[in-house]
């Protein structure tokens, strides 16, 4: 037992941290990441020093963040950031938290033959993760992320500021609603999980935003809205991509070739998932 009279060093305070936490899906590098977050270095430090004792304000801070891990909130809340692609993103309850498996849609955009001065919208920007990540590795292209939350696109403009990106464009709108045509390129990563799914009751969606989380008809009816919207706003030969749940990756497909696209597929993530569909306009 560690006496809040004598605070541990880094290294018993990871083990007691890991101990908590153990049973999480991963105690040690929640814990490493939270120490880090409360000491204000990387994970590396930790090791390097790991005999350095922590002050009486550092250890009452990181028992407080390791009580609400143990609660169930999100690593990425408790820090208030997440790393994502090659970027740092703020993050707060009111957006999701950006994800690995969403770097696929960056990559699978990179990827392609868009112009070089490519007109790119981001649906449902919440954090701007896609539309800022993209814009880091394409400063030319003219990048618009929309958020029908207020609290989502001001979060995501202090991402562009943080990262020295102001050439992103946020906006409040609804999906699509009001856009002019002409774009080369939207994305979507929309609320997709079916509102009945008993995974929004465990984890870390427990403490996510539901309006950015689910959809009614079996989580498709959003992805079914901004396909409608795409088909009548891209540019000839224009691409429409968006990210799916794993298991729907074919009723996604057939959503896009009923509103008119070509050339539909899908990518698969890491895991070997279907993850992120895309579909062109043909002329």
């Amino acid at each position: 037992m560690i006496q809040k009279a004598n605070p541990p060093t880094r290294a018993q305070a990871l083990v007691w941290a890991q101990d908590q936490l153990a049973g999480g899906d991963s105690p040690a590098l929640d814990s490493e990441l939270l120490l880090g977050h409360c000491l204000q270095v990387n994970s590396a430090s930790l090791f390097t020093w790991p005999e350095k004792p922590l002050d009486h304000e550092q250890w009452q801070a990181f028992e407080a963040c390791i009580k609400r891990r143990l609660e169930g909130e999100p690593v990425a809340y408790i820090m208030g950031e997440q790393g994502f692609w090659s970027i740092n993103l703020k993050t707060h309850p009111s957006t999701l938290i950006p994800r690995p498996e969403t770097e696929l849609m960056v990559e699978t955009v990179l990827n392609m033959a868009l112009p070089d001065k490519c007109r790119l919208v981001d649906l449902g920007t919440g954090t701007g993760a896609i539309a800022l990540a993209l814009a880091a590795e394409q400063p030319q292209w003219h990048i618009l992320g929309i958020d029908y939350h207020q609290d989502a696109v001001n979060l995501a403009r202090e991402n562009a500021q943080l990262n020295q990106l102001q050439q992103v464009q946020f906006q409040q709108g609804d999906w699509a609603t009001g856009l002019d045509a002409g774009w080369h390129c939207i994305v979507s990563n929309p609320p997709y999980i079916d509102p009945q799914d008993p995974h929004l009751q465990q984890g870390d969606v427990r403490f996510e935003p539901l309006s950015a989380l689910i959809a009614e008809d079996h989580g498709l009816a959003d992805i079914n809205i901004i396909a409608l919207q795409a088909i009548a706003l891209l540019d000839d030969k224009g691409w429409l991509l968006l990210e799916h749940g794993y298991d729907q990756g074919q009723a996604v497909r057939d959503i896009l070739k009923q509103a008119g696209f070509v050339a539909v597929r899908t990518e698969l993530d890491l895991g070997q998932r279907e993850r992120v569909t895309l579909g062109q306009k043909q002329n």
